[in-house]
């Protein structure tokens, strides 16, 4: 009975909850969109195109169900909800914002960020009272923000990725005191950085890169004690970093990279607890790492490169537990390798090129089991023979850069015990090194990129080299090597069919220079973004060009500029419908140049100079881009004219004479893989480890 009894009342309670639900549902269904509201609505969007799909003011006049608008109902006597939020992300909407926003007073939430708006910001868009998160980023604005501000309510404010003027807006917090996080990066502020955020008492994410902020830090920001997120870097800030940054006792995130800071680093970091992420790379802090950063228990990222820090290079890793990556590159730091560093039990990447350290890799790196990036280049270290073997012990390395060190004509060992099985990146470039195509890198199968260029490696490349399944990236030039190109190249199949990517966080490498239109060097900083490349030039290779390398459909640069080639250029080569650089020059090839290279629509560098080649130039395609340093040395009509004599005039094209002086291709295209690697600048896999 008492369980019959229980039966029927929590029927009765189901009953009346659907009955509750369908009631409410009846009454939502019949409030419709506020007209106020749906005027302003309508007038916000006739300033912007493409319109969204849904937003249809002739079939209904309830914008509650339009795509991007959220309403609520306040209990309206005429019986109709208010937007409170208005949501309109990555729609490709251009146009200006309208005034008419200003009268949407209920609104909470108001993001368009990811779109190509222009114009100024609407002043009424800066006095919604209502107003929690206000989120434009990654738009074209332009203007200045209002002197008067009258957000209350706002906890979020997104404005990055404009084009804004004037200095930075710390006024927003003399009224928007809830404010929990402000985003300004890349924006267009200017000027010195004024005082005035610690009125944001609240404040735990602040981000300000990328804009062009002079002089110090201002004192009062250290008083923010929720702060958890200070992104600052890529401004143009000067002066000592005051030890008021130990006030800062909330702090996980701290980047300060790519401004001028100077003097020594204080010696603050003790106190502050929650620290994992420190960047301050590319400013000019001189002294040591300090020790209470040395010691740190919570710090998870290090980053420190380019900077003028020197002495020994000591970090107590038996207590620095969860420390993962650690960039240290381009400073002056002396003595020897830290012994103790496998004893920071999470360590995978370390960046230590281009300091002042000497001898060998310490025996103790056959322990650094974690390790799975390791730069050493430009490092004065001695015997190549000792680090492989006691690298060879890292189980988890995937990325080796040892480039620049063995100066002293050392031999690369050819010991078949060696073994990386894991290794994807392997660069010992330019370190005078002899001996021939180590047999060891046989079994390393994994491989991504090779480079072994500037050195003065002997004998034939081994037929094995093409049979790397991932291989995108070769670099043997600057070598000595002697026979023909291995046919196996011809059938490296991520240049075939495969798209190169990654199985890791890329790594943020300068790693390889090319040049502007302007002169201007770029880089490519994520190995997997690096052109695949084919780089065989200023060897002894002879024979012919393969008519298979028409096979390798992904390949951007291919440069066998420089050996002894004969033979003809294979009309097949039209079939590396990727190409951007085709170097051929100062080869012994003949024939002509096929008419079917016109079909390589993406060629920007071209150079067949100093062959013996004849015929005529192709007159479609890229060909009347290039300049005539790109035929000469050869018996080519059009670019030498008394060749054409028997030609019709209709026949002849004028070459392009404002390159006529350029040399034959910009050879820095490509060649400095090994040398940019000294210069390791933000580490992208912090990105893996935080993100906000």
């Amino acid at each position: 009975m008492g369980l019959l009894h229980h039966y029927w009342s929590v029927m009765i309670i189901l009953v009346v909850l659907v009955e509750l639900c369908f009631y409410s549902s009846s009454s939502s269904h019949s409030l419709t969109c506020h007209p106020r509201d749906l005027e302003a609505l309508r007038d916000f969007i006739n300033e912007l195109d493409p319109k969204p799909d849904s937003w249809d003011f002739n079939s209904t006049e309830d914008c509650c169900e339009w795509e991007g608008i959220t309403c609520f109902s306040l209990n309206d006597p005429d019986n109709t909800m208010r937007v409170t939020k208005l949501k309109l992300v990555s729609k490709s909407m251009s146009g200006k914002l309208s005034e008419s926003l200003g009268r949407l007073h209920h609104l909470r939430v108001l993001n368009l960020s990811r779109n190509f708006i222009l114009g100024s910001i609407p002043s009424s868009v800066f006095n919604l009272i209502n107003l929690e998160a206000l989120d434009l980023s990654s738009n074209g604005f332009t203007g200045l923000i209002p002197e008067i501000l009258n957000l209350p309510s706002l906890k979020s404010l997104s404005l990055s990725s404009n084009k804004l003027n004037g200095s930075l807006p710390v006024h927003i917090c003399h009224n928007s005191t809830e404010l929990k996080l402000i985003r300004l990066e890349s924006s267009g502020f200017s000027g010195e950085f004024p005082s005035g955020f610690e009125k944001c008492s609240l404040l735990e994410h602040l981000l300000l890169s990328g804009n062009d902020l002079t002089g110090n830090i201002p004192e009062d920001l250290f008083h923010l004690q929720r702060l958890s997120l200070f992104e600052i870097q890529e401004n143009g800030l000067s002066g000592s970093l005051t030890p008021a940054l130990g006030n800062l006792s909330s702090i996980v995130h701290l980047d300060i990279s790519s401004n001028r800071f100077s003097g020594e680093i204080p010696d603050v970091f003790n106190k502050l607890p929650k620290l994992e992420y420190v960047m301050a790379k590319s400013n000019w802090f001189t002294g040591g790492v300090p020790k209470s950063l040395a010691n740190s228990k919570t710090l998870r990222l290090l980053n420190l490169g380019n900077n003028s820090l020197s002495g020994p290079l000591y970090l107590n890793c038996s207590v620095m537990t969860n420390l993962a990556s650690l960039d240290l590159g381009s400073n002056r730091f002396n003595s020897s390798l830290p012994e103790d560093l496998p004893s920071c039990r999470q360590l995978s990447y370390v960046g230590l090129g281009r300091n002042h350290f000497d001898g060998k890799v310490p025996e103790s790196f056959k322990d650094f089991h974690s390790l799975s990036y390791l730069s050493l280049s430009n490092c004065s270290l001695v015997n190549v023979s000792s680090t492989l073997h006691i690298l060879q012990h890292c189980k988890n390395l995937t990325t080796l850069v040892l480039t620049l060190n063995f100066f002293h004509g050392e031999m690369l060992p050819d010991d078949p015990s060696l073994h990386f099985t894991k290794l994807k990146v392997l660069v010992v470039a330019n370190c005078g090194l002899t001996g021939s195509m180590p047999r060891w890198l046989s079994k390393s199968t994994k491989l991504e990129l090779l480079d072994l260029s500037w050195n003065s490696l002997t004998g034939a490349m081994p037929n094995w080299i093409g049979g790397f399944t991932n291989l995108f990236y070769l670099d043997l030039s600057r070598n000595l090597f002697t026979g023909e190109i291995p046919k196996s190249l011809t059938r490296l199949q991520s240049l075939i069919s495969q798209d190169v990517s990654a199985d890791e966080p890329p790594l943020d490498l300068p790693i390889f220079l090319r040049r502007s239109k302007d002169g201007r060097s770029l880089q490519y900083k994520h190995f997997f973004r690096l052109p695949p490349t084919l780089e065989l030039s200023q060897n002894n290779l002879s024979g012919s060009i393969w008519e298979e390398f028409g096979n390798l459909k992904n390949l951007h640069v291919f440069k066998l500029n420089a050996n002894r080639l004969s033979g003809q250029i294979p009309s097949s080569l039209s079939g590396m419908t990727s190409l951007e650089v085709l170097d051929l020059s100062n080869n012994h090839i003949s024939g002509s140049i096929p008419a079917s290279l016109q079909k390589l629509t993406f060629m920007s560098k071209f150079s067949v100079a100093n062959n013996s080649l004849s015929g005529r130039i192709p007159s479609g395609g890229q060909f009347p881009t290039f300049p005539n340093s790109s035929y000469e040395g050869n018996n080519i009509c059009g670019y030498d004219w008394s060749l054409c004599q028997a030609d019709s005039p209709d026949q002849k094209r004028p070459r392009n004479s404002e390159s006529d002086s350029d040399t034959a291709l910009d050879f820095s295209y490509g060649a400095a893989l090994g040398f940019g690697l000294s210069f390791v600048v933000v580490i992208v896999f912090s990105q893996k480890l935080f993100r906000f």
